[in-house]
């Protein structure tokens, strides 16, 4: 499974960015992915999760309510739709995958339990 990152880039405070996961190699359809973000200086945080059906999303605290993900299977691609975006949400962003044999419904933004990474995004946000 590779994962490739696209969509980020240099916004102003307040404007939008869609991020885009997009797998190659295998169906997404037993994966759930998770979308993590390192910021320079800091550790890595993870932003939000969408299960392997999309039943089931998870956000980070700061980014409810301005970030949307979402999964088309058909197109093997997750999305992660930013809104509002402030200059804190300056870093690089990665998606990552993680396998299940069956759909539980679940996702867990924790980097530990990821085993695929991207190259990760960049997105910039400026005051």
């Amino acid at each position: 499974l590779q994962l490739v990152e696209s969509g980020g880039g240099l916004v102003q405070s307040g404007g939008s960015l869609r991020l885009s996961c997009a797998a190659s190699g295998v169906p997404l359809d037993n994966y759930a992915i998770g979308w993590f973000r390192q910021a320079p200086g800091k550790e890595r945080e993870g932003v939000s999760c969408i299960s392997s059906s999309g039943s089931t999303t998870n956000y980070l605290d700061s980014v409810k309510g301005r970030f949307t993900i979402s999964k088309d299977n058909a197109k093997n691609t997750v999305h992660l739709q930013m809104s509002s975006l402030e200059p804190e949400d300056t870093a690089i962003y990665y998606c990552a995958a993680t396998y299940y044999d069956r759909d539980y419904g679940i996702c867990i933004i924790r980097a530990y339990d990821y085993d695929y990474w991207g190259q990760g995004t960049h997105v910039t946000v400026s005051s």
